[in-house]
């Protein structure tokens, strides 16, 4: 082990940190967050560390660093860019047994500063003792992704309880269990849902009357249209939590990899011409079976639970059975099919309206308030496009109005078809458009073609060109 790991108490102690730009302003944050006493000596600084020292929020000196500045220290950052003075604040702290860490200078640092999750009081640490930064911090980021922000607030609660905690359970062994039921069970998930007084309440009443089992419950979760870079932490969290995981058939097999791999995965996605209702009714019996059985249900939609499913039907049915839910919001395909196309859904000057809809209903279009300032996006409307479209013309909208067909939104197989509403339908068979696929309707479809960075784009002529957007951009923006 090259580095010893060791955290330090630095409220109310002084630090000194040596320059005042923008690295040495990142330090001054960090070393303040920790309640540190900050002295900062440099012959200028930066605006920002300026507004700190006179809001007296940090002791400033503008002057050259001599040693006498490290009396009274408990710890030296060296932060500027003069690689000699670097040396020389290293070798006066080394001189006086005192830590000093120099910025990007692993060699003639006695003390290094890690990549940090911060979940206080929880507190993780990754280093690689200076010799791969960039490494420690993607660590860090797998790991952010991975520890909910409320493992602070769980830890504070059990924090402020632990010696009622060491009265209930003297042995070592019941302790553990007990921590492990706060962890898995409902006090955590109260402080999930921003209930904390309802979490302290719990935790009370278990010291009180012991601990429950840790009951079941369903977590309602958007995958996004495809992406698995577009799952959210918390969908990411929830699939690392699942016993079960019901799925629907649009839920790429990219985003089902991110899951535990242990989970039973039971595929619930309903399929054309089959009896919908029935194979509603199977999901609604799957949650409720495997929840009554302790497990933590994953209900995994593809976009959004809420939009354009029936996750309100399911969240019903789990309230009229007494199961516990939460639900995770996910990106849906109206949003994600725009931008991965090159396509705002509202823009300045075309469009100020949007309005979503399902080609399933039974009227499938609205009279738009203003056609050329309003963009409508249809859902499921690649079997009723030709109808669609027609209801459209009807209603107002001139032929000419630009829309685009999105298949595949996200994902590596993309293809977007820009159309006038007159020629939609004709070229969606002509380039044989198939679900899922989204319909846009309106003045801004056309900037696809000038903005289009990801997947193919397809021109009413027939021909097809990849998104013009420079690869590193589109990699930038994925």
């Amino acid at each position: 082990m090259q580095h010893f790991p060791l955290f330090l108490d630095l409220r109310g102690r002084r630090v000194l940190v040596v320059g005042a730009g923008l690295i040495a302003a990142r330090k001054i944050a960090l070393l303040r967050s920790a309640g540190a006493h900050v002295t900062v000596v440099a012959k200028a600084a930066h605006p920002s560390v300026q507004v700190q020292a006179d809001r007296g929020e940090i002791e400033l000196h503008l002057t050259a660093f001599e040693p006498r500045w490290l009396q009274g220290m408990w710890l030296v950052i060296a932060a500027t860019d003069d690689e000699a003075l670097n040396h020389g604040v290293a070798e006066a702290a080394a001189a006086r047994q005192l830590w000093c860490n120099v910025v990007d200078d692993a060699a003639r640092s006695s003390a290094q500063v890690p990549a940090i999750v911060d979940r206080a009081p929880i507190t993780i640490a990754i280093s690689s003792g200076g010799s791969a930064p960039v490494i420690a911090r993607r660590l860090r980021e797998r790991i952010e992704s991975l520890v909910a922000p409320s493992i602070g607030a769980l830890t504070a609660l059990a924090q402020g309880q632990r010696a009622a905690i060491r009265r209930a359970r003297p042995e070592l062994s019941a302790r553990r269990r007990f921590y492990h039921w706060l962890l898995d069970g409902p006090v955590h998930a109260a402080l999930r849902a921003g209930r904390p007084r309802q979490a302290a309440d719990l935790l009370t009443q278990a010291l009180s009357q012991g601990e429950p089992p840790a009951p079941g419950k369903v977590l309602l979760v958007g995958a996004g249209p495809g992406d698995p870079g577009l799952l959210t932490l918390r969908g990411l969290r929830a699939l690392n939590e699942a016993d079960v995981i019901l799925h629907d058939r649009l839920v790429s097999e990219d985003v089902l990899q991110l899951a535990r791999r242990d989970a039973l995965r039971i595929s619930v996605g309903k399929t054309p011409g089959e009896d919908h209702e029935a194979t509603q009714r199977r999901i609604h019996a799957l949650m409720v079976e495997h929840a009554r059985q302790g497990q933590t249900v994953v209900r995994l939609k593809g976009g959004d639970p809420l939009v354009y499913g029936r996750g309100g039907e399911e969240l019903q049915l789990l309230r009229a059975h007494g199961i516990a839910y939460e639900v995770v919001p996910g990106i849906t395909a109206a949003l994600a099919c725009g931008a991965y196309a090159g396509i705002p859904l509202t823009h300045r000057g075309l469009a100020d309206t949007l309005t979503l809809a399902t080609a399933h209903r039974r009227e499938a279009a609205e009279q738009a308030r203003s056609p050329r300032q309003h963009t409508q996006v249809f859902y499921m409307g690649v079997e009723r496009l030709a109808t669609l479209a027609a209801q459209l013309l009807r209603q107002g909208l001139p032929p000419d109005t630009p829309c685009a067909m999105v298949e595949n939104g996200s994902r590596p197989g993309q293809r977007t078809l820009h159309a006038t509403l007159a020629s939609v339908a004709h070229e969606a068979r002509t380039h044989a458009i198939a679900s899922p696929a989204l319909f846009i309707v309106g003045a801004v479809a056309a900037l696809g073609q000038e903005l289009a960075w990801f997947g193919q784009t397809l021109t009413p002529q027939g021909s097809a060109a990849a998104a013009s957007a420079p690869e590193d951009a589109a990699l930038l923006v994925a």
